[in-house]
């Protein structure tokens, strides 16, 4: 009886420890950390050895480090929609077909359709509170000022605090422009025309060959007239009209400032981590930093070996640990699964007026922001829970940015939509060791709508297959980049079109320096073979819908323009000055 009554109690006791791992396993809170524009060679435990970033480090060190992991674009707006989604961009229009690739103003009507299902909106349904803090940049509203049919509340998120575009060199008096150089060009020609025209016409008229009317001639100048005023204003007035911070649906800052802005986002992640500290929550913490206009606080300016570009960087690794250390205060370290990455890869055009280097470092890998090299797409990826991912384990399989979604549905216990493709795929069993390869056997990488190049990784061989159908073409020739045009295209005369495609081993030669070919490679025809199969395999998953980047969506239309004040008082306004600001440790 006593041996029956002790292993009775045993039992007991191990359901117990079993009912309590299976709660720690389910239902995690979920924090998602993404930097803008970071290059994965600029943190320590990618390689770096002068850009100091301890708290990111101790992510990697106490979790997994990803060293495949993969943007789904190059671009934030196609990035951000494939990493709520689990879905590549193409799928849910979010690729352009023209050469503008993520939204540029906030009165544009395109955005993240409401069809799509995010996984804010899946955890939402499952009790979570959930946040959004920082960049959204993907759409706002659809037919009026106050629709917020893309709004993150209308797709999930119980709450935001953030820019509802990007941070834009246009948003920092002095930082110069990132549409000068672009407009100056597109206006020349069409401006030279009318004043062919203007002049043609008046000679004809002179002479007498033909008859013009005046009346005519005036409304086409007054059009013309009116044109370049409403244009020069609207770029007058940029900063007011698209950097500006919301809380919620209401503006609080117009412009935004600088001022302790990093501060300000961290102390709002804190807080909203104390105000759930017993209910499960999911915060995605997309910081500003590291896309241009750069800025850092008086705390960390002029603080590190690689001028501002470091200092933001520094400072952005300052905000992880606050949001580390707010998780050991309420004991909740190891009930939360912690993920940090980048939206693509570092923009290595940046460059500021003054010369000085504002895009970041790649590392080994080629190219950077707006290209599928590896140096666009190949970003950081590391994830941290406490006894539940291995510590310190490194994984070198194929995962994607993609992958978030159907991973964190599960742990929150939500079914996957039956109804639609999901192209990531649970990242556990790898982040546990309970599994070797990714589930990944093919990765398509597109640039805007267009495919551009294939990864192929056998499940019987160690190598990484990477096929291009089309490369940038880098301008000066034998830069790293496209300086001339500031970013890469995807189509026309900024690409090389190759037929053969062109074929590396990224197992071997992940600085993607030497193509291969029939008399270096046996399989070269064999791998291609495999490759267009996959091809015509995902082509025909794909289906047609609306292009949420077409040049209709994506203009500014003033009667979707967010205003705290009105347009004649130029969008004024500043609810946030003289707010406390987190003290430095």
């Amino acid at each position: 009886r006593k041996k029956m009554g002790l292993l009775l109690l045993l039992l007991i006791c191990q359901c117990a420890i079993n009912s309590v791992k299976t709660h720690n396993v389910s239902k995690p809170n979920i924090i998602l950390l993404m930097a803008d524009d970071l290059g994965i060679g600029d943190l320590g435990c990618y390689g770096n050895k002068t850009l100091r970033t301890p708290n990111i480090d101790r992510l990697a060190e106490e979790g997994v480090t990803l060293t495949q992991h993969i943007a789904a674009s190059p671009l934030c707006t196609p990035s951000r929609a494939a990493f709520l989604t689990g879905r590549y961009p193409v799928r849910s229009g979010m690729a352009a077909f023209s050469r503008v690739g993520v939204f540029l103003f906030s009165a544009s009507s395109g955005g993240l359709p409401s069809e799509e299902i995010t996984f804010s909106r899946l955890l939402k349904q499952k009790g979570y509170a959930t946040a959004l803090i920082g960049k959204w940049h993907l759409g706002m509203n659809c037919e009026s000022s106050n629709d917020f049919c893309h709004h993150p509340l209308s797709h999930g998120f119980d709450y935001f605090y953030g820019l509802p575009v990007t941070n834009f060199r246009d948003c920092k008096p002095g930082q110069g422009s990132v549409f000068l150089k672009g407009i100056q060009k597109s206006l020349v020609i069409p401006i030279q025309i009318t004043g062919i025209t203007l002049v043609s016409l008046a000679m004809v008229q002179y002479i007498g060959l033909l008859k013009v009317p005046f009346q005519a001639l005036g409304y086409f100048l007054l059009i013309i007239t009116i044109s370049l005023v409403v244009l020069i204003i609207f770029f007058y007035h940029f900063r007011h009209l698209n950097c500006f911070l919301m809380r919620d649906h209401q503006i609080i800052q117009q412009p935004m400032s600088y001022e302790n802005l990093t501060q300000r986002l961290t102390k709002e992640a804190m807080q909203f981590i104390e105000r759930n500290t017993d209910t499960p929550f999911l915060l995605v913490l997309s910081y500003l930093h590291v896309h241009t206009a750069l800025y850092a606080s008086e705390d960390f300016k002029g603080k590190s070996k690689h001028g501002l570009y470091g200092d933001a960087v520094e400072e952005m690794d300052w905000s992880v640990g606050q949001v580390l250390d707010v998780l050991e205060k309420h004991n909740l370290s190891d009930k939360t699964l912690v993920y940090f990455t980048s939206d693509q890869g570092a923009h290595v055009e940046e460059i500021s007026r003054a010369g000085e280097v504002h895009g970041g470092y790649n590392g080994i890998y080629k190219g950077g922001k707006s290209t599928n090299w590896e140096g666009g797409i190949r970003v950081p990826g590391l994830l941290r829970w406490p006894g539940v991912v291995q510590a310190g384990a490194s994984v070198d399989e194929p995962t994607s940015n993609m992958d978030i979604f159907p991973t964190i549905a599960k742990l929150a216990d939500a079914q996957l939509p039956s109804d639609r493709i999901i192209d990531g795929h649970d990242l556990l069993p790898l982040l546990q060791g309970k599994v070797t390869r990714s589930k990944h056997e093919f990765l398509f990488h597109y640039c805007n709508a267009y495919l551009n190049a294939v990864r192929w990784h056998p499940g019987n061989s160690e190598s990484v297959w990477k096929v291009f159908f089309f490369t940038p073409n880098f301008s000066p020739e034998d830069s790293n980049g496209c300086y001339d045009s500031h970013v890469c295209f995807c189509h026309g005369g900024f690409i090389t079109r190759h037929d053969p495609p062109l074929l590396f081993d990224l197992s071997t030669d992940p600085e993607e320096k030497v193509p291969l070919t029939p008399e270096t490679e046996s399989r070269f025809y064999e791998i291609l073979r495999v490759v267009h199969q996959a091809v015509d395999n995902h082509t025909r998953s794909l289906h047609a819908v609306p292009n949420q980047l077409s040049w209709d969506n994506l203009l500014w239309k003033p009667w979707l323009q967010l205003c705290c004040s009105s347009l004649f008082q130029s969008c004024h306004c500043d609810s946030e000055s003289g707010g406390s600001s987190l003290q430095m440790h």
